[in-house]
This record gives structure tokens, C-alpha cells and sequence, in this order.
């Protein structure tokens, strides 16, 4: 493998970026692969892959590199030069790398990789946390899942196309996509590729959503012509699924404390074609408190830790804080009692997270059925989705009806 010095120099402006300036590696990743607009799909894909796996396995490599925070730039070429050693490509003659110990890495590598939170590279709370939670063999099971590249996953825009038209498009395009059995919607690349240039993506024909989360709106059993209420829409990923599953009939109102990412919505549902869409943002509890009793279903995509998507997000694992866990807890209960009094009598609530932990998850929903709130309420169905199993996000979802 041929390395070019302007692809990796790009790659570690994006880890001085991501590890020092505390930036989001996708919003990272996106600005550096603009620096040249000479860079072909192979170059991109380069500086895109080194940085995500970098990032992925920090810990390892700052540890076998003997570096720490605040990395200088020499500092990042030490971790990079780990990274190459380790992929097994040959170091150039370059100054930057003069003396890397290769033998010395490879060693190290070996010593380390039999301890699990240096050979997965993760913080010592989490993999204590998760060990506790889910058990020393399932949770070393389920690590190395969520370390494995997530692939990319469509969901067929039923409002503009059918999933096979899609796939024909698509292979027209020159993009091959496979269907996966016991998904409605969904579409896998066997080889990524920049899905997003595509004219099938400009007409609105599909999204990218992971398999996982593509069953969340399928849960709550949506009926064209009903009073739905996502919310916690953010960007709208599934506000525009349950709007498909809607066939556009009835009225979708979807719900953030952030109007930047309603705004997103927006966009997105004039591409999707969208059209029983409508934005509340959250500026006080009037906002929702009007809607008490008033709505057939209401999905509560609740934030969370994100444990079930660090394939996608791996930053976020170094990001995260010991005392995020408790905080967030509060937060799902305040959403879970205040927005389920948006539930009509006979009607439907799926709370859900892209979480793996049971305090997130089944825990909040059992003391949530025994709240003054929650006493209305019997859970008909729950999914609890690892990566391990599926082979996709780790998720979870619970459908509960009103009496």
C-alpha cells in the first residue's frame, strides 16, 4: 500500500481536531475530506477509514504509543505510526516517523490486547459499568461488536417507491444493495459507497437508517389518518418513517427542544415528499401540555448514552462522562412521565433507546408503570437488539398501551 503524504497529514488534522479541539468525528471527517477537491473516492476513503479507527481504538494506540492529552502533532504521528504498524503496512522515510520502534509496538500490542478495555479500547467506567449491567461474557461478546464497522443500511421511502424499484435504481446507478430478511424496508450495501450523490437519494426515493432503528416505527402501529406525536424527533430520521407508515394521512406533529434540527426535518420531509409533517418546538411545557389526551400514538426516541451505537459514533465513548449515566436516567423519567399524558385513552406509546443498558431500558419502564403516570399503561411487546446477535445497533423498544 502506497501512502501519500497529503492523505495522511489530512488524517491528523482530523485527530487534532477530534482528540484535542473536542469536536465530533463525523462533523470532523466531513470538513477535512473538502480540503481537496482533487481527491478521488479511494483517497477519501482513506483519510475517512484511518481516522475513524484511530478514534475507534484510542486508548490501544496512545498506550502502545506512550502519548497524552493534549497531543502535540509529533504525538499524533506517534499514533498514527502504531496504527500503520499494526495494519501492517510499511512506514515511509518520512521525518515525522523517524524511529518507530516497530517491534517494541507489536509487543506491546500483544500484552495488551489480552486485557479487554485496552484490546476494545475502552474507559474504565464504561467497561466496568457494562460488565456489571450485562454480565463478563455477554459484554465482551457485545464490545467486540460494537467495534466492528457498521454497515450501510437504506430504508425504501414507501411515499415515492417500492424497495425492489429502489434496488433497480440504484443498480442503474451502479450501486449494488441486497434486502435483509425480516426487515420491510430496508436496503444493505454489500461495498459502500457515497450513497448521498446519488439521484435516488436527490428525489427522496430512500434515507440511511440503520436496520435497528428502522423497527421503532414499525412498533408503534401507526394507522393513516391518526393524531401521531414524535416526540423527541430531532432531525426527523423517524418522523419521516412513521410518515410513510402514515401514507401521508392524518397528522404527524414532531417535537424537539432543538429548532435547528426541526429545521432539518424540515428539509428532509420536502425531499421525502413528506407532507403531514408538522414542527413544535419546545420552548416551555405549554408546548406539549396542550396536546394531553389528544394523540392515537406517541413515540418517545429518548436520549440516552448511545452505548448501542458506538460502531457509528465511536468519539462519543471518550466524550461521555461517569456522571452522564445518572443524569440522563432523570431526564428519561421526567420524558417518560410528562410526554405519556399525551396518550389517549385505547391509544399506543413506544419509549426507546439506542442503548444497551437495562437502567436505560427495561428498568425505566418498570418504574414507570408503577408511577402515578405510568398506572394507566401495560406493556405489550419489548425488543432489546445487541449488535452481538443482530448484527446491527444495539437498541431498545417497548410498546405500552393506555387502558
Amino acid at each position: 500500500m502506497k501512502l501519500h503524504r497529503n492523505l495522511v497529514f489530512a488524517a491528523i488534522d482530523a485527530l487534532e481536531m477530534i482528540f484535542n479541539d473536542n469536536e465530533y468525528a463525523d462533523k470532523v471527517v466531513q470538513k477535512v475530506l473538502k480540503f481537496d477537491k482533487r481527491w478521488g473516492k479511494r483517497d477519501r476513503g482513506f483519510i475517512a477509514e484511518t481516522t475513524y479507527e484511530i478514534v475507534r481504538y484510542k486508548r490501544l494506540y496512545i498506550e502502545i504509543a506512550e502519548v497524552h492529552e493534549p497531543y502535540s502533532r509529533q504525538d499524533l504521528y506517534r499514533i498514527w505510526a502504531v496504527w500503520a504498524v499494526l495494519k501492517g503496512i510499511k512506514l515511509p522515510d518520512w521525518k515525522q516517523i523517524e524511529g518507530t520502534p516497530t517491534r517494541r509496538i507489536k509487543g506491546k500490542f500483544d500484552e495488551l490486547s489480552k486485557i479487554r478495555k485496552f484490546r476494545e479500547a475502552v474507559p474504565d467506567w464504561i467497561d466496568e459499568l457494562c460488565e456489571k449491567a450485562l454480565g463478563d461474557k455477554f459484554w465482551t461478546e457485545e464490545l467486540a461488536a460494537l467495534n466492528k464497522k457498521a454497515e450501510v443500511i437504506l430504508r425504501t421511502n414507501t411515499l415515492k417507491t417500492t424497495k425492489e424499484d429502489l434496488r433497480k435504481a440504484l443498480l442503474d446507478e451502479g450501486i449494488v444493495v441486497e434486502p435483509i430478511k425480516g426487515y420491510a424496508t430496508a436496503l444493505r450495501l454489500p461495498e459502500r459507497a457515497n450513497v448521498f450523490q446519488t439521484e435516488s437519494f436527490k428525489k427522496g426515493f430512500f434515507e440511511v437508517q440503520d436496520a435497528s432503528s428502522q423497527l421503532v416505527a414499525e412498533m408503534l402501529d401507526v394507522k393513516p389518518g391518526q393524531r401521531v406525536v414524535d416526540a423527541c424527533a430531532g432531525a426527523g430520521g423517524k418522523s419521516l418513517h412513521l410518515a410513510a407508515l402514515m401514507e401521508n394521512k392524518g397528522q404527524l406533529i414532531s417535537m424537539d427542544i432543538y429548532g435547528s434540527k426541526l429545521k432539518e426535518l424540515k428539509r428532509r420531509a420536502r425531499r421525502n415528499g413528506a407532507h403531514n409533517i408538522e414542527t413544535r418546538e419546545i420552548e416551555s411545557t405549554k408546548v406539549f401540555k396542550k396536546l394531553y389526551g389528544s394523540a392515537d400514538r406517541v413515540l418517545i426516541d429518548a436520549p440516552c448514552t448511545g452505548l448501542g451505537v458506538l460502531r457509528r459514533n465511536p468519539d462519543s465513548k471518550w466524550k461521555m462522562q461517569p456522571d452522564f449515566l445518572e443524569k440522563i436516567i432523570k431526564t428519561q423519567q421526567e420524558i417518560l412521565r410528562s410526554y405519556s399524558k399525551i396518550v389517549k385513552d385505547g391509544g399506543k406509546m413506544v419509549y426507546a433507546t439506542c442503548s444497551i443498558l437495562p437502567q436505560e431500558n427495561n428498568d425505566q419502564i418498570k418504574a414507570f408503570l408503577k408511577s402515578e403516570e405510568g398506572k394507566d399503561f401495560t406493556m405489550s411487546k419489548e425488543k432489546k437488539i445487541f449488535a452481538s446477535k443482530s448484527g446491527y445497533d444495539g437498541f431498545y423498544m417497548a410498546l405500552l398501551e393506555r387502558k
